[in-house]
C-alpha cells in the first residue's frame, strides 16, 4: 500500500486540526433561529492551533453564545397553563488541549469548562491514535468525563456525571476513498431531568364537601437517573477525479435504555469550483421512536400525587417533545473560499425541520423549524 502522505485530497476531508503544520486561528459567528418568537441563539467563538515543537501541539477554543426566545414546557396547548416559557441566558466556555506525537502515535489531553446562569460543566478527555499499514489505517481510542451541576429553580443544586468511551478505525482504500467507523458507549447518572420541562394532569379541586371543580395542574418531569447509550457511526468519502468533487455518506445508529432508537443518514457533496472555491450542498435525515416514559399528560398514568422533587425513581414520565417519536430533515449549503495561503473564509446556511410521527408524538406546535447561518474566518501562518 502507498503511504497516506501521497493523498493530499483525502487529507483535506479529515479533521481540520490535521490539515497542516502551521499555526491556525479561527473566528466564527453562528446564528440559529427557529422564528415565531421561538429559540434564537447567537454564538461567537475563537479557536487556535499552535505548534509548540515538532512533536507537540496546543489547541484552544473560547466560546460565547446567547439564547433568547421561548420553548415548549410540555403542557398541552389551548389550556390555562403556559404552553411555552421564555428563555434568556448567556453561556461562556473554554477548551484547552495538548497533543503529543511521536512517529505513528498521537495522544491528546483535553480540558473544558463552561458556565451558564443555571448550568456548570467541567470536562476532561483523553484520546489516543496509532497508524498502521504505512499510515493507511488509523486506530483511535478515547475517554471523556463531564462533571455537571444543574441549578434547579426553587430546589437545591443537582449533580450529573457523564462518561463516554470511544473506539474507531479509519482506512484508506486507494488514493480516492477513505472509510471510517466508530463506536461510542455513554453512561450518565444523577439529575437527568430538564428543570424547565413539566407534565400536566387534569384534577378535581375540592372547594367544599361534595363540591369540586376541574383544574389542570403541572408537575416536574421525572426521567430515570441513569442512562446508558450506544452509538455506531460509519462514514465513507470518495473523490471523483473527473468531477473534482468528493461525496461523503454517513450513517449513525443510536440506542439507549430510555427506549429510544434513532437513525441518521447524511449526504454531502464537496465540489471544487477552482483552486480557491469549494461549495458543499448537504442533506441529513433523522428518525427516532419515543422514550418508554414519554407521555402527553399524566392522565395516562395511574399514580398518586407526583413528587415535588423527582429523584429518578419510578414511575418515570416526561412530555418533552425531544423524547417523542419524531423525524427531522436538514438541507443546506457550505461555501469555503481561500483568499490566499494564509486566509480563508467560509459560510453556511441550513434549513432544519422537525415533525412528530405516530401516536407517541407531541402536539404539532411543539416541533421547531429553524434556519442556521454561520460565517467563519481562518488565519494560518
Amino acid at each position: 500500500m502507498t503511504s497516506k502522505s501521497h493523498y493530499p485530497i483525502i487529507l483535506t476531508c479529515l479533521l481540520p486540526w490535521t490539515s497542516s503544520k502551521a499555526n491556525e486561528y479561527e473566528y466564527g459567528y453562528q446564528l440559529y433561529d427557529e422564528g415565531d418568537d421561538r429559540i434564537r441563539v447567537e454564538a461567537n467563538y475563537f479557536r487556535g492551533k499552535i505548534d509548540l515543537t515538532d512533536e507537540s501541539t496546543f489547541r484552544f477554543q473560547l466560546l460565547n453564545d446567547a439564547i433568547t426566545g421561548s420553548s415548549p414546557t410540555g403542557v398541552l396547548p389551548g389550556g390555562d397553563q403556559p404552553f411555552i416559557s421564555d428563555l434568556e441566558d448567556v453561556r461562556t466556555g473554554i477548551l484547552a488541549a495538548l497533543q503529543y506525537s511521536i512517529e505513528d502515535q498521537r495522544i491528546e489531553l483535553e480540558l473544558s469548562k463552561s458556565e451558564e446562569s443555571d448550568y456548570f460543566s467541567n470536562g476532561i478527555s483523553l484520546n489516543y491514535e496509532k497508524d498502521y499499514n504505512l499510515g493507511n489505517t488509523t486506530l483511535a481510542l478515547g475517554f471523556n468525563y463531564l462533571d455537571d451541576v444543574v441549578k434547579v429553580p426553587l430546589l437545591d443544586d443537582e449533580k450529573k456525571d457523564s462518561y463516554d468511551i470511544f473506539a474507531g478505525v479509519t482506512q484508506l482504500l486507494g488514493k480516492n476513498t477513505v472509510i471510517s467507523a466508530d463506536l461510542t458507549l455513554g453512561y450518565a447518572e444523577g439529575y437527568l431531568n430538564d428543570p424547565y420541562k413539566v407534565v400536566q394532569r387534569n384534577e378535581d379541586f375540592v372547594i367544599a364537601p361534595g363540591i369540586s371543580v376541574p383544574i389542570v395542574n403541572i408537575y416536574r418531569e421525572n426521567r430515570p437517573d441513569i442512562r446508558f447509550r450506544q452509538v455506531l457511526h460509519q462514514e465513507t468519502k470518495h473523490y471523483f477525479e473527473s468531477l473534482k468533487g468528493t461525496l461523503k455518506a454517513a450513517f449513525r445508529l443510536s440506542n439507549d435504555d430510555y427506549g429510544i432508537f434513532s437513525q441518521t443518514a447524511e449526504l454531502e457533496w464537496r465540489q471544487e469550483v477552482n483552486d480557491k472555491l469549494l461549495i458543499s450542498p448537504f442533506y441529513r435525515f433523522y428518525n427516532q421512536n419515543s422514550a418508554d416514559f414519554f407521555v402527553k399528560s399524566l392522565n395516562q398514568l395511574n399514580i398518586d400525587t407526583p413528587a415535588d422533587e423527582p429523584n429518578g425513581s419510578g414511575p418515570n414520565y416526561s412530555a418533552d417533545y425531544r423524547l417523542s417519536s419524531l423525524q427531522a430533515t436538514s438541507i443546506g449549503l457550505k461555501i469555503n473560499y481561500e483568499v490566499n495561503e494564509n486566509l480563508s473564509l467560509s459560510g453556511a446556511y441550513e434549513h432544519y425541520a422537525m415533525e412528530g410521527v405516530g401516536t407517541n408524538s407531541a402536539p404539532p406546535q411543539a416541533y421547531p423549524t429553524a434556519n442556521t447561518f454561520s460565517i467563519t474566518a481562518q488565519i494560518k501562518f
